[in-house]
């Protein structure tokens, strides 16, 4: 369902100010990356499917 290089919207907003990510890794955990500092986070596979509330741009084929 996820894959590499799509940007999603999150529930909650990173403390920037920013709400979309780019999926970086994905597996058991998922690494993002905010769009708008270019900080990156790690987050177990569970928590991250919860806290996604839109898919906003699907990866580049």
């Amino acid at each position: 369902m996820y894959k590499l290089g799509q940007i999603v919207k999150m529930k909650k907003k990173h403390p920037c100010g920013g709400e979309l990510w780019k999926i970086i890794r994905v597996g058991m955990d998922f690494r993002i990356k905010c769009q708008n500092c270019g900080r990156s986070v790690m987050l177990p596979r569970r928590r991250f499917e919860r806290g996604v509330k839109e898919i906003i741009e699907d990866a580049e084929s």
